[in-house]
């Protein structure tokens, strides 16, 4: 782990009340964030220098799953935790049997998130080499 960079979350939601607030959520946590409103924002703007994703499911244009297949053959490895606030049952089964570190229905608690990144990034190689 670089011990000098702060972990990278990106984060995906076309609801820019919920980019705000999570921002100030992992940013006083002590992350560097960046947010996208859009799948296909995060994609132009690369992969390569994120740490952990936490993308909305339900988005105009690539939805979250579709972002989650294209990030997964990209960087296998990466963290990533998918948002609902749909609460369909089709979409908690679609969700099962991804590769996916987490997910969280809306409302959720902030801070359950935010732990279940801690304990996530915890166990991976943060700062190290990015070609997980």
């Amino acid at each position: 782990m670089n011990v000098n960079r702060k972990p990278v979350i990106a984060v995906v939601d076309d609801d820019p009340r919920v980019l705000e607030s999570l921002e100030n959520l992992f940013e006083s946590a002590g992350y560097t964030v960046s947010t996208f409103s859009s799948a296909q924002l995060l994609l132009t703007a690369g992969l390569s220098r994120i740490d952990c994703l936490i993308t909305d499911i339900g988005m105009p244009g690539l939805d979250g799953f579709e972002l989650l297949d294209i990030v997964k053959k990209v960087r296998p490895k990466l963290p990533v935790f998918l948002l609902t606030g749909r609460h369909e049952i089709g979409d908690q089964h679609r969700a099962t049997g991804k590769d996916i570190s987490g997910f969280f229905m809306k409302p959720f608690g902030g801070q359950d998130l935010l732990a279940a990144i801690d304990h996530t990034l915890d166990d991976t190689n943060v700062g190290g080499d990015n070609d997980q």
